[in-house]
């Protein structure tokens, strides 16, 4: 006698065959990959076309506000880093975020983007939003939980890591 496990319907990935849960599974990924990507693109962009967050001071600058945080931080020595060169430490945010955003968005380094989003927002994290009280006000910890499953699964479908994989695998032979 068996016991309730099918052997028989699970084709997760190859060939795209399958019946819809197949289907829901493969396009699982794709409206949170949509979302982090474009909000990471915003993100980049509005730090970069905004004067005066890339300043050391003055009202809305990275530097006052990297200050403003010191003390509440969870890493107060990571705000310190920061503020050594604040105008750069904003523009490596700012690229980082386009970078990570773009990548997640086109799915070129999928796993790799995800790893530096969900970097970017564990620092954010710490510093800027750790004193958040309650936690779950700080919109950063939610950000680094949903770069998780981008982690382990990378991107799927409608990808540039897709056409490289399916290419390999017509060039080469059946390896994933």
């Amino acid at each position: 006698m068996t016991h309730g496990i099918r052997t028989d319907t699970h084709t997760p990935y190859a060939g795209g065959g399958g019946d819809w849960r197949d289907t829901a599974t493969r396009y699982a990924l794709l409206p949170l990959r949509i979302f982090l990507g474009v909000t990471f693109i915003y993100a980049g962009l509005d730090k970069l076309t905004d004067s005066a967050f890339l300043k050391d001071s003055g009202a809305g600058s990275i530097g006052d506000m990297m200050r403003g945080v010191r003390d509440s931080s969870a890493i107060p020595a990571l705000v310190d880093l920061s503020l050594k060169s604040p105008v750069g430490f904003g523009y490596a945010i700012a690229f980082g975020e386009l970078a990570v955003g773009i990548g997640t968005l086109i799915g070129l380094l999928a796993r790799l983007a995800a790893l530096g989003g969900a970097l970017i927002s564990l620092s954010l994290w710490l510093t800027v939003s750790w004193s958040s009280d309650p936690y779950y006000y700080g919109n950063d910890l939610p950000y680094l939980m949903a770069w998780i499953p981008l982690i382990l699964a990378g991107a799927s479908v409608f990808s540039v890591d897709a056409a490289l994989r399916g290419r390999r695998r017509r060039r080469g032979g059946s390896f994933r």
